[in-house]
């Protein structure tokens, strides 16, 4: 393809909030030029079925489209779409004390959330976000089969890090303790490394991408999770959703704005570009193509844009600058090292640097343009032939 210029035991147990963000690790970056061919693209591999690396790769990453960040008065945390209203569960910790939240999605929208349910003894809580209504949710494990061995992940914003993803094991079931005012009990025992802001994640099997319980707690430096299993949760979530609390414990009616600062274009768009190529490893390219701008969309129709990024194979990022252009745009800057399918068959990786201008449309970030250069193997710009 032709590349253009574009996770005794309380005393050690830990709740797992955290009080505010980090930067971001990001990989699979690469713009492509508006209405030319894209500097990059990851292809599924063809072969990819149930229980391959491809089928775990594309679980993890239809997950991490359903999990949020949540910003409350109680700090940070985490939450995933269970039902088609827009309603997130989440730990009742990560929301205690407020009604209204911020919720940023995988594609980086910062959207208002209200909490319509909670309980001052189990540590579980329902948010709604109205702009979420309609999206399908993740599928729930409702009969509540789970066995020590099972494969899992967890998924959660750790330290603020969106969308961070850990696998491990069920180590241990039908854990119990207390950390007031909750009662933890039936637990899932994690091998998954875990930290705060995973609190609220939720938990998957694998092999299906069901969820098998909410991520709530972690001992011995959080190399121990422990899940609430979804099964204990649904039937007081569920009935959150039909009739929601008028009133909330411990919240005053009046005045709750929890958290009116909003994260800057610059927390977001190196993060914007990242889910951008995502999605296009995973072989989501409706996804991907969501993300771009109009103009872009305009100068290059699906299809084609869909078709330019099927060669490449992987993509590493060497180094990645952001730069704040206004309160509404931000220039993303990296060099990459991209590996792709030659016409003979042989895989060759290049360099590149690539550039691309990110900004609000319509209310929503979006990958406005993007352009780059080869580089060789010291860096140096190739001359165009």
């Amino acid at each position: 393809m032709k590349w253009n210029e574009k996770l005794s035991i309380a005393a050690a147990i830990c709740l797992l909030a955290a009080g505010g963000a980090a930067a971001l690790t990001l990989h699979h970056y690469i713009p492509q030029r508006a209405g030319a061919e894209p500097l990059l693209a990851v292809s599924p591999d063809p072969g990819d079925g149930a229980g391959t690396a491809g089928a775990l790769k594309e679980i993890i990453f239809n997950t991490q489209k359903k999990v949020v960040t949540i910003k409350s008065d109680s700090g940070l945390g985490s939450g995933f779409l269970y039902n088609d209203l827009g309603d997130v569960m989440t730990n009742a910790h990560v929301v205690a004390g407020s009604r209204k939240v911020k919720v940023t999605t995988s594609d980086a929208r910062e959207l208002s959330g209200e909490v319509i349910g909670i309980s001052t003894d189990v540590d579980v809580a329902v948010v709604r976000v109205p702009e979420l209504a309609g999206v399908q949710p993740l599928k729930m494990e409702r009969g509540g089969r789970v066995e020590v061995g099972d494969p899992i992940i967890a998924v959660g914003s750790p330290l603020g890090l969106q969308s961070t993803v850990t696998t491990g094991i069920v180590s241990g079931l039908d854990r119990r303790f207390q950390m007031k005012p909750y009662n933890y009990s039936n637990m899932i025992q994690i091998s998954a490394s875990i930290a705060p802001g995973n609190s609220g994640g939720p938990l998957v099997d694998q092999r299906t991408g069901a969820v098998l319980g909410m991520n709530s707690a972690k001992m011995q430096d959080g190399e121990i999770g422990f899940s609430i299993p979804i099964s204990d949760l649904l039937l007081l979530t569920e009935q959150w959703s039909r009739n929601p609390m008028e009133e909330l414990p411990g919240v005053a009616e009046h005045g709750n704005s929890a958290t009116e600062d909003k994260q800057t274009i610059t927390d977001y768009a190196g993060y914007l570009v990242s889910r951008f190529y995502e999605s296009l490893s995973n072989g989501d390219y409706v996804y991907a193509y969501s993300l771009i701008g109009y103009v872009w969309k305009q100068q290059d129709p699906y299809e084609e844009f869909r078709k330019g990024y099927l060669p490449t194979k992987n993509v590493v990022i060497k180094s990645l600058n952001v730069t704040k252009e206004s309160e509404r745009s931000a220039s993303v800057k990296a060099v990459i090292e991209a590996e792709e399918h030659a016409q003979g068959g042989e895989t060759v990786q290049r360099n590149f640097e690539v550039v691309y201008k990110v900004g609000y449309e319509n209310g929503e970030l979006k990958l406005i343009d993007g352009r780059g250069k080869e580089l060789d193997s010291k860096g140096i710009p190739l001359k165009k032939k």
